[in-house]
């Protein structure tokens, strides 16, 4: 019985996911293909006052306002220029719609869920230690795979939601 346990549990750890990569500073970032909706170019801003320093403000997206989160201002990196590769992956966060820039969108990867490693305890960098669900050591990169539900809060989702 504890064989055929082991065996199920070693299949599901080996399952199949997709990521969206991408990059802010030199670091390369993942997350769940599943969560993202769409990728955009950066479109003009409304800016909204009264909000947290890592608000860019809102977008209409095909008749909804959705917020637009500045990765780089959530992770405490120095502020970058927006040039054509600077895009808005756009995340369903517990059927809410949010926007976050990022500097490049660089592809959709496939890796094996045992691929993934904790993250180490010293991490604590610019990533908010719980966002970051594990590292992914590929031949010639580390990538930072996140958990975008846990870097904005139900709390910080509901303020988001009275802005619109």
């Amino acid at each position: 019985m504890e064989t055929a346990l082991q065996t199920k549990v070693e299949e599901s750890r080996s399952e199949l996911i997709q990521l969206v990569s991408f990059k802010l500073e030199q670091e390369e970032y993942g997350v769940n293909v599943l969560k993202v909706r769409e990728i955009i170019r950066m479109p003009s801003i409304t800016r909204v006052p009264n909000t947290p320093h890592y608000i860019e403000g809102v977008i209409n997206l095909r008749g909804k306002v959705i917020p637009i989160i500045s990765m780089r201002k959530r992770f405490s990196l120095p502020e970058g220029e927006t040039n054509s590769q600077t895009r808005i992956m756009v995340i369903d966060m517990e059927g809410e719609l949010m926007g976050f820039v990022v500097d490049a969108v660089s592809e959709v990867i496939r890796i094996s869920e045992s691929e993934i490693q904790p993250p180490p305890a010293v991490v604590n960098s610019a990533v908010e230690q719980e966002c970051l669900a594990g590292v992914i050591n590929q031949t010639d990169r580390l990538l930072f795979f996140l958990n975008l539900e846990k870097l904005i809060s139900r709390d910080e989702r509901s303020l988001f939601s009275g802005m619109m």
